[in-house]
């Protein structure tokens, strides 16, 4: 099996989930999307996670993006351990979570690793655009609960980056400056991207306000 890379096409899957069946290029449709795995149900660090990324459910729609996310064990476990969390977490869980028992997703996606463990998946992120590429790829360990913060602030630079010739500088959130892209030069059109102007530190390195705000 091919190792997934950024700018790879997602692999297109049917499998079974706690809203049904899911054919996950037909589930994106145009949208934004962010599948997660997690190393089972009833879990606790897992258990965090989902509560969380529910109360974020209204961030991630705003940005137009679909949750998705994974586990290795049944349908009827997934109903059990969703009532868990929206009784511990105080949350309400809408959004799918994969009935992976074949391991045909965590398979396609590489999330189990056996030097790691050989039954349970690590914690796998993949962000994927509507054109159905991958965007970014975090794995964690089990053991560590993600920052979904920081999967949020990824995708605000995503979807500003393609659609303005910029970069985002380190630690950058949604509002702070940008970068130029270096291979943007030319004065009259950097004067019509930029109306707003820009400051040249080094002629690779030119600083602006954000564009879209």
């Amino acid at each position: 099996m091919a190792t997934l890379r950024l700018g790879d096409i997602a692999p297109d899957f049917e499998q079974e989930s706690s809203k049904g069946k899911i054919k996950f290029h037909e589930f994106l449709g145009d949208s934004w999307g962010v599948l997660f795995s997690h190393p089972a149900d009833f879990t606790p660090v897992c258990t965090t996670e989902l509560g969380y990324t529910a109360k974020l459910s209204d961030e991630f729609a705003r940005r137009g993006v679909k949750v998705i996310a994974v586990s290795v064990d049944d349908n009827e476990s997934h109903q059990k351990w969703i009532e868990d969390i929206n009784d511990t977490q105080g949350t309400a869980v809408d959004f799918p979570i994969l009935a992976d028992k074949d391991r045909k997703v965590a398979d396609l996606y590489d999330m189990i690793h056996p030097n790691a463990s050989t039954t349970v998946t690590v914690r796998s992120v993949f962000i994927i655009d509507p054109a159905k590429k991958i965007r970014l790829i975090i794995t964690y360990p089990a053991s560590t609960g993600r920052n979904f913060n920081e999967i949020l602030r990824v995708i605000d630079s995503l979807q500003l980056t393609d659609s303005h010739s910029v970069a985002t500088p380190v630690n950058w959130e949604d509002g702070q400056d940008v970068i130029i892209v270096p291979s943007l030069t030319d004065p009259e059109v950097l004067k019509q991207k930029f109306p707003k102007g820009y400051t040249e530190i080094r002629s690779y390195l030119r600083i602006t306000p954000q564009p879209n705000k």
